[in-house]
């Protein structure tokens, strides 16, 4: 994170001196393994501007699965995948109605047929930081390619679902400041748990909520950090 203004990143495999011919090498393998190649690839193109990731052990597309995919396709520079893949998702996955909209079903048919009517919160997570990155990598686009007041607008409904008469709950304890297993559950899921992203979420907004964010005492909390980015959505 200390680096990040200077956009230095960690290159672990060349930390372990792997050349960079090697590296080179190594990611258009797995390019190429996750998108192209028959019998190996989890990318499947639909139509024109559409696409999915297939959980190969179910035979469906989950949301954590997709917005995986997006935060992948956002840090290879490839736009078109990524555009593809969450226009599948706001498509078939997002909910116009009922006690979850604003969310995404965490599971559809390869048809786009919902699986489930109930979010996976990682998913909106991903989503959301995945958005953030396209927004700073390709700049905001029209409609659901306005990239960050995308993320902006999930984040909102992940925070303050069921406040001023709008049906559902919220992804965050607002108690205890935790994501939350499922909307309205009393526990989390540690694998939710995501601090970079929470780090990293403030950065999104200007510097008088930066600095209210790093006034934030020890432990930087996920919903400070949410509340932040997302407050000005509407």
């Amino acid at each position: 994170m200390e680096n990040l203004s200077q956009k230095v990143y960690r290159n672990v495999w060349n930390e372990i001196g792997k050349s960079e011919v090697e590296i080179e090498e190594k990611l258009r393998s797995i390019v190429d393994g996750f998108f192209f190649e028959e019998g190996q690839k989890v990318y499947f193109p639909v139509g024109d501007d559409m696409a999915y990731i297939e959980d190969t052990g179910n035979i469906d597309a989950r949301t954590e699965g997709m917005s995986y995919g997006m935060m992948i396709c956002v840090q290879l520079d490839r736009k078109e995948e990524f555009d593809r893949i969450w226009k599948w998702a706001k498509t078939y996955m997002y909910m116009e109605d009922g006690e979850n909209e604003g969310y995404f079903a965490w599971s559809c048919k390869p048809d786009g047929t919902k699986n489930a009517y109930g979010p996976a919160p990682d998913g909106e997570e991903f989503f959301a930081m995945a958005l953030f990155f396209a927004s700073h990598r390709w700049g905001d686009g029209e409609g659901i390619f306005n990239y960050s007041a995308e993320a902006r607008r999930l984040l909102s409904a992940c925070l303050h679902k069921g406040e001023n008469g709008r049906p559902g709950q919220p992804m965050w304890n607002h108690e205890n400041h935790q994501i939350l297993f499922i909307p309205g559950s009393p526990f989390t899921d540690p694998s939710y748990h995501l601090p970079h992203f929470y780090e990293l979420g403030p950065l999104q907004n200007d510097p008088k909520k930066r600095a209210r964010f790093g006034a934030q005492k020890g432990f930087q909390t996920s919903l400070v950090a949410i509340f932040l980015v997302c407050e000005d959505t509407e």
